[in-house]
């Protein structure tokens, strides 16, 4: 039996995975879209969307989540400055990590980073 299981780790350790960060999302747009020129002279549209979690979980109040948007690409700034509260949207893109040097020291915030925005 043990020489079964050896064999069972050592098979699933031979598995390689590639590394998937990459979302699919559909809400709605709570925050008019703000462009922005940083230091570094890239340009960046942030703006933010609301998607309502689930009826599935057993809570009685339904939640949302407030995710903070940002568009890098000129196609995708373009059309993140056209939006309008309320709009629905389809958002593409991947989850990063920003830092930055705040008065306080490092901050860091996530965010989705926008590869395409659709208007639904």
């Amino acid at each position: 039996m043990a020489t079964d299981v050896k064999a069972s780790i050592k098979k699933f350790e031979a598995i390689s995975f590639e590394p998937i960060n990459q979302v699919y999302l559909v809400g709605r747009v709570s925050s008019l879209a703000v462009a922005k020129e940083l230091a570094s002279g890239d340009k960046v549209v942030e703006f933010r969307i609301v998607i309502g979690r689930s009826q599935k979980s057993n809570r009685a109040k339904r939640s949302l989540d407030t995710l903070d948007i940002a568009a890098w690409s000129a196609k995708c700034r373009k059309t993140a400055l056209a939006l309008k509260v309320d709009t629905w949207v389809e958002i593409n893109g991947a989850v990063r990590r920003r830092f930055w040097q705040a008065p306080t020291g490092l901050a860091s915030r996530w965010q989705v980073e926008a590869e395409e925005i659709i208007r639904l």
